[in-house]
């Protein structure tokens, strides 16, 4: 047997992992690069193996980093299941929807300029049709189910409490003989966290492949979120402002509407107008709703109480372009809620132009933001940043809150790998930058983990 590491090989995007047991290929994820706009070009338009030799993809969840290239599979020669929880295949639906949407969006812009340049138009990488054949390949599957992917190949999804349907998958699998479980960790989620239930705690594995988003950081305490948050929407309500907050459309919206509701509900904040600008953000909230297998104790007994823990009542949605527009001439106090996330692309980026220029309005960053990205130079708090080609002023406020990323930080990481009963013969660290990884492969080794590696783009290891 054998895994390759065909993405997110000390990089945080474009997850793609090959399980190979004899002739039997399963891809773990399909992911897109994300960075920068050449290397991504580069990147997405092609796989780096044969389509047509994988027999089955186990997602693990949904987002665009791990899910995104699935059409692509599909559109060049992939004819295989997709299996996936029932709440990721849902969520899957609007965000590789959209994904296709946005690249012909682009395009169209971008190939108007070419033409008059007298340059060849581009085509866009997958189309809605494209996005629509590989969604006929899903299979839904429950957590705790085993499903046979492939002979002599079988998996359960774990859940790994990071979005809505996100798993842990444990791949049982039968090699001249040799019986051997690989436990891919997808992106791990945080005890505590709201709406969802705590990661699984898986028994054991023969190989472990973990995520190493935070692998060499610590979060702080969770209970500093309220008050981080309740400490900015004071400050610029007093001055009237606006708070932009890239989120991404799926976990992200949800978990900051639920503290805002928090807030307001206990009078620490005042009841402000929050906008939630992003019809994918409004598709992905509603499928929330259809999927209560998936949160902790605490959202179901909100929920049987008629609270408003998602914000359906506390905010509005938008979904017209031109209530869009309204909202940058409209006057604050006000909340906006936009994706993308990492500030790449849609709604999110008329916002920023029309705040970051003034200092009674605020960013409010709350995930992480790969390198080569708006969001993070925003983050970095640099004097410029460029929007659609031009060059503004930073003099809005930025505020962190990374306490809100559902991803396990180094400690988190290291208490699931340890929490094994016997510890795995080998450990690939992947899905992080070259510093979380090999962080995080450090403190590993340190705990008498064996044979732990981070591998480069296409490294196999056989075991």
């Amino acid at each position: 047997m054998r895994v390759t590491a065909y993405g997110a090989a000390r990089n945080v995007t474009g997850s793609k992992h090959m399980l190979s047991v004899g002739d039997t290929n399963i891809l773990l994820d399909c992911g897109l690069f994300q960075g920068r706009r050449s290397e991504s070009e580069r990147r997405n338009r092609t796989m780096p193996f044969d389509p047509s030799r994988v027999d089955a993809v186990a997602l693990s969840h949904a987002h665009i980093d791990h899910s995104g290239s699935l059409p692509t599979l599909v559109k060049n020669g992939f004819r295989g299941r997709i299996y996936a929880t029932h709440a990721t295949a849902d969520l899957a639906s609007i965000l590789l929807r959209d994904t296709a949407y946005i690249q012909r969006h682009d395009l169209e812009y971008l190939n108007k300029r070419r033409r008059k340049r007298g340059e060849l138009p581009l085509e866009p990488i997958y189309t809605e049709d494209d996005v629509d054949e590989t969604l006929e390949r899903f299979v839904g599957v429950d957590y705790g189910t085993s499903v046979s992917v492939a002979p002599n190949v079988s998996v359960t999804f774990r859940d790994a409490g990071h979005i809505l349907g996100s798993s842990i998958l444990e791949i049982d699998a039968t090699e001249l003989g040799r019986r051997k479980r690989v436990v891919f960790t997808g992106d791990l989620g945080r005890p505590g966290m709201p709406i969802l239930r705590d990661p699984y705690r898986v028994p054991r594995a023969d190989v472990l492949v973990t995520e190493s988003t935070y692998g060499a950081r610590h979060h702080a305490e969770m209970s500093n979120v309220e008050s981080k948050v309740e400490e900015l929407v004071n400050y610029v309500a007093r001055r009237r402002g606006k708070i932009v907050i890239p989120a991404f459309a799926v976990g992200r919206t949800q978990r900051v509407l639920f503290v805002l509701h928090s807030l307001i509900r206990d009078g620490r904040i005042p009841d402000i107008p929050v906008y939630v600008d992003s019809p994918l953000a409004v598709r992905a909230t509603g499928i929330f709703r259809r999927h209560p297998e998936c949160f902790d104790a605490e959202m179901n007994q909100l929920l049987r109480e008629r609270d408003d823990p998602l914000g359906e009542e506390m905010a509005t949605f938008i979904t017209d372009v031109a209530d869009s527009k309204k909202l940058n001439r409209r006057s604050g106090p006000m909340v906006i809620i936009s994706a993308s996330g990492m500030c790449e692309a849609g709604r999110v980026l008329h916002h920023l132009k029309n705040t970051i220029t003034s200092r009674r309005n605020a960013v409010l960053i709350v995930g992480f933001q790969a390198g080569h990205t708006l969001g993070r130079r925003i983050a970095e708090r640099r004097r410029q940043v460029r929007i659609f080609g031009t060059m503004y002023p930073l003099r809005a406020r930025v505020a962190l809150v990374e306490e809100l990323s559902s991803h396990a930080d180094s400690d988190g990481l290291v208490d699931f790998a340890t929490g094994l009963v016997r510890y795995p013969e080998r450990t690939i660290v992947v899905h992080g930058n070259e510093e979380q990884s090999l962080g995080l492969a450090r403190r590993l080794s340190d705990e008498g983990f064996a044979n732990v590696s981070v591998p480069v783009d296409g490294e196999t290891f056989v075991f």
